[in-house]
C-alpha cells in the first residue's frame, strides 16, 4: 500500500481508489453525464468508437467497457453497423386515465407530430352499433390517425365517435387536432372502460408504425360514457418495445 500526498494530505491510493477511476469509467460518467443533462438527447447518436479513442487517447477496450457499462444502465443502444444512440424512454400510459397523448409526448421533452391519415362519417355498421351502442341510422364518424413523437410513430389510432352523444365534434377540425386531445378539452366524461392485449402487427398497422409485420405491438381499447351513453370507442396501437402500462394504486 503506497501512500501518496497531495496538498498536504497523507492518504492510501489502495484506501481511496474511488479518487483515481479508471479511465473506462471517466470515459461513462462523461457521456452519462452528457445524457442525464440533456446534452445529449434520446435519439442522439454517441461518438464512434475510433472518435472515442483519439479524444481520450486510449485503446478502443477502455471505450468499448465504457459503452457496454452505459447500455446496461439503459442509457444508450448499440444498432449494428450505426453505431451507439441514446436510447428512448419507454412511454408509460396510467392505466387508470384517460391521457392526451399529445401531451404526454411533450411532457417526455420530445417535439410531438400528428398525421390525419382517415375521416369517414357516415351511417353506424353492425359493428358500430355492437360497440358504441347506437341504433342503425345513427351517425358514426370514424377516424384512423398516427401520433409520433419526433420522427418516430408513437401510436397510430383508429376511433369512432357516437355523433348523437358528440354532436359539437362536427365542428371540429381533426386535421390539426388530435381527437383525444380535443375530446379531453371539450367532453366531460363520467366512466371509461380499459381493455389491453398484445396483438402481433397486421400488414397495415406495420406499415403505418414502420416495424415489421408480426412484430408485438400493445393494444389499449377504450370506451368513454357519459351518463350511460357512450361517447366514444378507441383502439390504441404501440410498437410493444417502446410502450409500458404502468398503474398505482391503494388498497
Amino acid at each position: 500500500m503506497c501512500p501518496v500526498r497531495i496538498k498536504g494530505y497523507m492518504m492510501s491510493v489502495a484506501a481511496n481508489s474511488a479518487l483515481f477511476p479508471t479511465l473506462n469509467h471517466r470515459i461513462r460518467a462523461d457521456l452519462e453525464g452528457q445524457i442525464l443533462s440533456g446534452v445529449l438527447k434520446p435519439g442522439d447518436r454517441i461518438p464512434f468508437e475510433h472518435e472515442l479513442t483519439a479524444r481520450y487517447g486510449c485503446s478502443r477496450m477502455t471505450v468499448n467497457k465504457a459503452l457496454s457499462g452505459l447500455v446496461e444502465a439503459g442509457l444508450i443502444e448499440r444498432r449494428r453497423r450505426a453505431g451507439s444512440f441514446v436510447r428512448r424512454p419507454k412511454a408509460q400510459t396510467a392505466v387508470l386515465t384517460v391521457p392526451d397523448i399529445k401531451a404526454e409526448i411533450a411532457e417526455r421533452g420530445e417535439v410531438y407530430r400528428y398525421e390525419l391519415l382517415k375521416l369517414v362519417r357516415r351511417p353506424a355498421t353492425k359493428a358500430d352499433q355492437s360497440e358504441l351502442g347506437v341504433e342503425a341510422g345513427a351517425t358514426v364518424v370514424a377516424i384512423e390517425c398516427l401520433h409520433l413523437a419526433g420522427s418516430l410513430p408513437f401510436a397510430v389510432e383508429r376511433r369512432r365517435l357516437n355523433m348523437a352523444a358528440v354532436p359539437e365534434a362536427a365542428g371540429a377540425d381533426f386535421s390539426v387536432e388530435p381527437p383525444g386531445t380535443w375530446l379531453i378539452a371539450h367532453v366531460p366524461w363520467t366512466e371509461a372502460e380499459n381493455r389491453i392485449g398484445a396483438v402481433n402487427a397486421d400488414r397495415a398497422s406495420a406499415t403505418v408504425l414502420g416495424i415489421q409485420p408480426g412484430a408485438a405491438c400493445l393494444v389499449v381499447r377504450r370506451k368513454t360514457f357519459r351518463a350511460g351513453q357512450t361517447i366514444t370507442q378507441v383502439t390504441l396501437t404501440y410498437p410493444g418495445d417502446r410502450h409500458e402500462l404502468v398503474a398505482r394504486f391503494t388498497p
